[in-house]
């Protein structure tokens, strides 16, 4: 706790779902350490929205998938704040060129792995140890943003489907771990949501949604996902853990 606010760190955070995760926590008594790849001076104006939703949350530059980065945020977050209450895993890239997994390379493939899969697995390493040194008597948790791509698969993106699964058995396994230590963890499953990693498919998404792909028939917009983060973070779901929660409309319910 800092202040009486929650410490949450969210990877990801200056767009996207990140965004909406980060600025509705802010709204909601906790200070974030929000972390993205851009520099501060390209993302001053998300910078100010977080802080004066949030006073003493800030920003700190760096890539997850890059273990000196991920050691320099452990280091600031020490200095800083000495100890976090949350941690959202958000931060995730989709390839530059989408390719059927007939022709997908070992180029695109090992970006996606480094920063959604193994970047992911290795900072929630750090991050669980940190929480691990430093006890707590409060509700603690990680809590993982996957994708429905976990498990629906994309044969024109399979790079992606296959590190958004391995999310899941990352969750499962520090769920299992971390329990003796208090500390909780989630899997977040977002559907087909607004943000600038779909804004190329939007319109095919807008008419396959029409059409009746969704059972909530609009596609989703960041807060959709922040909403259900917030009440994990607001202590609603204390005797959970390794759960996958859908913001989804609907998609994973299986039809006839």
């Amino acid at each position: 706790m800092y202040n009486n606010k929650k410490v949450v760190t969210v990877t990801g955070a200056s767009r996207g779902i990140g965004r909406g995760i980060s600025l509705m926590l802010a709204e909601n008594n906790c200070v974030i350490i929000a972390v993205g790849t851009r520099d501060k001076n390209d993302v001053q104006d998300y910078i100010k929205e977080l802080t004066d939703r949030s006073p003493g949350s800030i920003y700190i530059t760096a890539d997850i998938s890059k273990d000196l980065d991920c050691d320099r945020l452990i280091r600031e977050i020490e200095e800083k704040f000495g100890n976090i209450d949350f941690h959202v895993n958000n931060a995730g890239i989709s390839p530059s060129v989408r390719m059927d997994i007939l022709e997908t390379t070992r180029e695109s493939f090992d970006r996606l792995l480094d920063v959604n899969l193994k970047g992911t697995f290795f900072l929630t390493q750090k991050i669980a140890n940190l929480m691990i040194k430093n006890e707590s008597e409060t509700l603690r948790g990680i809590i993982n943003i996957s994708s429905i791509s976990a498990y629906a698969p994309s044969v024109n993106r399979p790079e992606y489907c296959i590190s958004k699964a391995g999310i899941s058995m990352i969750t499962a396994l520090f769920a299992d771990k971390l329990a003796e230590y208090g500390i909780n963890v989630y899997e977040m499953r977002p559907g087909i949501i607004q943000t600038d990693m779909t804004a190329g498919v939007i319109d095919k998404y807008n008419k396959m949604i029409k059409e009746g792909l969704l059972p909530i028939s609009r596609i989703g917009q960041p807060e959709d996902v922040a909403k259900p983060v917030l009440a994990i973070i607001s202590g609603l779901l204390p005797y959970s853990t390794g759960e996958v929660i859908n913001a989804d409309g609907g998609f994973h319910i299986k039809r006839l």
